[in-house]
């Protein structure tokens, strides 16, 4: 069967043509890119990445097919998918479907035979833009103008499209049963805390702004009972839950459209130990006062590097919004900087028993520099 031809449009008039891959239509988003050179399907299924149409920078994508387990959620969530070379092999002995025929039953339209250095040069020099993609009608008026009058990502609350239905327990190892209102817990047991004391099973309320599996299996494999919570969750319903430890997870959009999430976590400061990644990071810096601002393209990859302390780690991001330095009050410390650009890359308040980081320690596939924040947090949560 032969491929339909697909074109990219961008809100600033420039188009880029290509191939059609996936499922055949139209569909709209920001156009942003990711430097990561493997993990595309962890990408794909990141609920961050909503609204977005993802460039891949690595020049072949697809290699290593499709892999169930791998997925990061119950859903592809990318608005879009651009490469520059789709392979036409799968080989990896875990893999069950072709990257192609995962997009076309998810319903993502993809687009391949693109320059994405070239298109990755330009968004660099213009800035993340709205952007439409079709493998259906690629008439390049009704594209730009569709791109035009899509949503704009400032002021965007996207959490709420993403977050779970109601709350559930993580059981781990039953991601097939992704949505669990009514499951049990397991009985508490003893587990270890990094410093070695015996401390009961510890439990973490973790919102839910978009949160990924693999974190939840962080903290599951450091003892933890996980209760998550959907975003609009209020204070008063965590602290009934009895909480050991708060999580604020990652997720999409603009946090600053999410006064409900700012709310609830600066009434939880001082109260509990709280730890928040990606989105919740952004949120905690407002709940504590600070002001976020959209950065003109992001970070998006694998190979981010940050201080940390004295130490460079190198680390997993996925933002196009962050925590503006200045805004912060005196006992919160900027922690963690990004060497590229200075941007924030984490947050300490320890008269609020808070901390967070702009960047992803649990990442899937990796890097894992950044693992032992996890165990900084479980450290925390044995001390309250």
């Amino acid at each position: 069967m032969t491929s339909p031809s697909a074109l990219l449009a961008l809100e600033d008039g420039t188009l880029w043509r290509g191939v059609g891959f996936g499922a055949v239509g139209d569909t709209t988003g920001e156009v942003v890119f990711n430097t990561s050179m493997t993990g595309y399907q962890e990408i794909i299924t990141d609920p961050s990445y909503h609204g977005q149409i993802m460039v891949m920078t690595a020049p072949q994508i697809g290699n290593t097919g499709i892999t169930p387990e791998d997925d990061e959620s119950e859903r592809a969530w990318t608005a879009g998918f651009v490469v520059r070379e789709l392979s036409s092999l799968a080989s990896n002995y875990r893999s069950r479907q072709t990257l192609d025929a995962y997009l076309a039953e998810s319903g993502v339209v993809g687009i391949r035979e693109v320059s994405t250095r070239a298109l990755v040069k330009h968004i660099r020099t213009h800035g993340a833009m709205r952007a439409a993609l079709s493998s259906a009608d690629t008439d390049p008026q009704r594209l730009l103008a569709l791109a035009r009058s899509s949503r704009d990502m400032n002021g965007l609350d996207l959490a709420r499209e993403v977050t779970c239905a109601a709350q559930y327990e993580w059981v781990e190892g039953a991601d097939v049963q992704w949505y669990l209102p009514n499951a049990q817990p397991e009985s508490r047991r003893a587990v270890r805390n990094p410093a070695g004391a015996a401390v009961a099973q510890a439990h973490i309320v973790a919102f839910d702004f978009g949160i990924k599996r693999n974190i939840l299996r962080m903290l599951a494999s450091r003892g933890c009972r996980i209760t998550v919570v959907p975003a609009t969750t209020t204070a008063e319903q965590v602290l009934a839950l009895r909480p050991d430890g708060v999580f604020l997870s990652n997720g999409p959009g603009d946090p600053a459209a999410c006064p409900y999430a700012v709310e609830a976590t600066r009434a939880l400061l001082g109260r509990v130990p709280i730890f928040g990644i990606c989105l919740g990071h952004q949120i905690l810096g407002l709940a504590l006062g600070g002001a976020t601002y959209k950065m003109k393209f992001g970070h998006r990859g694998g190979n981010q590097p940050v201080l940390a302390d004295s130490r460079v780690e190198i680390s997993s991001h996925n933002h196009g919004f962050a925590v503006q330095a200045g805004s912060l009050p005196a006992d919160v410390t900027v922690s963690h900087i990004n060497l590229n650009d200075q941007c924030v890359e984490g947050l300490r308040a320890p008269s609020r028993k808070a901390f967070s980081v702009q960047y992803h320690p649990e990442a899937a596939p990796g890097p894992h520099d950044a693992n032992y924040l996890f165990d900084e947090f479980m450290a925390m949560v044995a001390a309250h």
